[in-house]
């Protein structure tokens, strides 16, 4: 277990040095994917 989160730290901390991202702008980008992602599952399943 802790293997897949020390990998998951270092795939987001390389995801935003590559995209130049600090914390904050990090967090309001995942969120705002998410909403995405739930919007368009919501319209494949539920319309």
């Amino acid at each position: 277990m802790k293997k897949i989160i020390l990998t998951h730290k270092r795939l987001i901390s390389w995801y935003q040095k590559k995209l130049r991202l600090s914390d904050y702008a990090l967090l309001w980008f995942v969120f705002f994917k998410g909403a995405l992602t739930a919007i368009i599952i919501e319209k494949i399943f539920f319309n």
